[in-house]
């Protein structure tokens, strides 16, 4: 579901946009706020997998749900569908959060709303993107349960 929305730009001003209004008020957020969480949880209803649905970065960091964590494996390798978040210093939490696409030796490959190509966690869009494992802080699995 998320990569269909692979290509989504923001229009109209900051964080405006119909697809970015529609993420934002599936957590019953206002337009022009960041939204990376948003689209998370805007991609999970949608599929009836149940996860927090939160516009807020921390609320995916559930320790139950955590399966990888400062680089290292606590439960199992993630997978395509589980959710990184990067945490930011000067904010002192997790502060962007994606999808993982695919797990490779160094990197990962993401798919994640309110970025852009270099990354940024105020970005303008919905993309692919190439991350060094270093850079994820955590991961967790909100679809195994949905699985069995």
């Amino acid at each position: 579901m998320y990569d269909s929305q692979i290509g989504v730009r923001e229009v109209g001003g900051s964080n405006r946009g119909v697809s970015v209004e529609l993420y934002l008020q599936s957590v019953g957020l206002e337009p022009s706020l960041p939204w990376c969480a948003a689209f998370v949880s805007w991609c999970y209803q949608n599929t009836e997998i149940d996860a927090p649905q939160s516009g807020w970065v921390p609320s995916y960091a559930l320790k139950s749900k955590r399966i990888y964590h400062r680089g290292k494996f606590e439960k199992k390798t993630p997978q395509k569908g589980d959710v990184f978040m990067i945490w930011y210093r000067s904010l002192n939490r997790p502060a962007h959060i994606g999808f993982i696409d695919q797990w490779e030796k160094r990197w990962v490959i993401t798919v994640e709303g309110n970025t852009n190509d270099t990354g940024a966690r105020e970005g303008d869009g919905v993309y692919r993107k190439r991350r060094l494992k270093k850079q994820l802080w955590a991961v967790s699995d909100f679809i195994s349960d949905t699985l069995n």
